[in-house]
């Protein structure tokens, strides 16, 4: 353990400056960079890293040996080179030829593997969401921050053009003044997932390794690939996983955090694999608008997706594209219901109280997840700012986390963004943070700064 503090403290020795990074390596010359995970998001990220001419894929960390051998043959054909393969991403880690880190893990590995690998002088592109706790946000942001590293999280839509178009126009007051913000997603998995996706088991140290800082447990392959999302020790459910990338948009567009959050929910109708809710509704207020979480595991008819509903018309947008639909210019007298007489009828020449527009043909991959990969990539030459930096994806994370434990107490709680407490409840406070598992637990003291 004192060689692994030593080893963490010196390891930002040779941090560089954009001025010193552009010297010492030359702008064009290619970022050595390593790979954590190689699932199903994991090779999105290695098939796009790998498409960039001036990206060497180095290493692959992965404890499922069938992914493993797949991402490191995936890189040996597209890029005939054959990275060196790790089932302990620490050891990756003190390799000094490497320049970034690309987690791709469960939702309770992306806070310490991005703390470790700042520590460790890599700058990191982590997927969302960010933290599994609250507290885990503010202690990756003093250790990025102490070690000068950049940091882009896997919230891809912040690099889509028509997101970017969405928030101008929502800003510059498009569809009126925005009061309402509705986020939903609905699909039908019923009964429920009856199987695990990966059927190989995992070694004693391998479990242990994917396990980390969560809670001990026996091996349950059902709690492995994919569906490790449906259970509270590693994640939290599709309100941390989908709720997370269009609050994030919202969030963005508004520039306000939440000030009370009450939810509802649970697991009415799925079995099989899994404890989180198959049903979830939640309701944000903001300062000047409310927003609404619905999620469905159990029916997939209505229409999901991010709408903001504003005193002019409703903009919807999705990874496809974005519509903004006027509402007409009808008088509030004309809108009074009739019962005796003739009714109001809406016209077509009735005027519109803002201008329609509808952008079309955008693509998830091309659009958004190979420019976010070009963000990050220029900015570790440039040392600017991604465009999904830590204290957007900390804000969003906080959100998230907010309606969880809103749920799982049962009352509305209230929340102070400044201080970065929920006000007045201890119960909800003490969600805000989960104990790791020793060794884990020395390993994120050694990393902190000043600890």
């Amino acid at each position: 353990m004192a060689n692994r503090r030593g080893f963490l403290k010196t390891a930002g020795a040779g941090i560089l400056s954009a001025a010193g990074y552009r010297r010492v390596r030359g702008a064009n010359e290619r970022v050595r960079t390593a790979f954590i995970g190689v699932g199903l998001i994991g090779k999105r990220h290695l098939l796009d890293f790998l498409a960039q001419s001036d990206v060497e894929v180095a290493a692959i960390c992965e404890v499922y040996e069938p992914r493993l051998r797949e991402g490191i043959a995936t890189t040996a054909e597209l890029s005939a080179a054959r990275p060196e393969g790790y089932s302990d991403f620490r050891r990756m880690l003190d390799r000094k030829d490497i320049d970034a880190v690309v987690v791709s893990t469960p939702d309770h590995w992306h806070a310490l593997m991005t703390i470790l690998a700042c520590a460790a002088g890599k700058d990191v592109y982590v997927e969302k969401p960010l933290t599994l706790f609250v507290k885990e946000g503010r202690w990756m942001m003093d250790v990025a921050r102490h070690n000068r590293r950049i940091v882009q999280i896997g919230t891809q839509q912040r690099s889509g053009e028509q997101y970017k178009r969405c928030v101008d126009l929502v800003r510059g007051g498009q569809i009126g003044e925005v009061r309402n913000i509705r986020i939903s997603s609905f699909r039908n998995i019923m009964p429920g997932f009856s199987r695990p996706v990966g059927t190989q088991p995992l070694s004693r140290d391998d479990w242990q390794m994917w396990l980390g800082p969560a809670p001990d447990r026996p091996f349950e392959k059902e709690r492995g690939i994919y569906h490790f999302r449906w259970f509270w020790d590693y994640s939290g459910g599709q309100t941390t996983n989908l709720l997370a990338h269009n609050i994030d948009i919202a969030q963005w567009a508004m520039k306000s955090m939440p000030t009370s959050i009450v939810a509802m929910g649970r697991r009415f109708s799925l079995g099989g694999i899994g404890e989180t809710p198959d049903v979830f509704e939640a309701i944000f207020e903001y300062p000047e608008y409310i927003l609404n979480w619905s999620q469905s595991e159990i029916c997939a008819g209505a229409r999901g997706g991010l709408e903001f509903c504003g005193t002019k018309g409703v903009l919807r947008i999705d990874r496809s594209g974005m519509e903004i639909t006027p509402d007409r210019l009808i008088p509030a007298d004309s809108q009074i219901p009739s019962f005796t007489g003739p009714r109001g009828v809406q016209r077509e020449d009735q005027a519109l109280r803002t201008r329609p527009l509808k952008l079309s043909g955008y693509q998830q991959v091309r659009d958004q997840f190979q420019p976010h990969v070009r963000n990050f990539l220029d900015c570790i030459k440039s040392r600017q700012q991604t465009v999904s930096d830590l204290e957007s994806g900390h804000k969003t994370s906080i959100s998230c986390h907010l309606a969880n434990i809103a749920l799982r107490i049962g009352r509305t709680i209230r929340w102070d963004d400044a201080k970065e407490e929920i006000i007045g409840d201890s119960e909800a406070s003490a969600l805000l943070e989960r104990p790791y598992r020793t060794p884990w637990d020395r390993e994120l003291k050694a990393a902190l700064p000043g600890r």
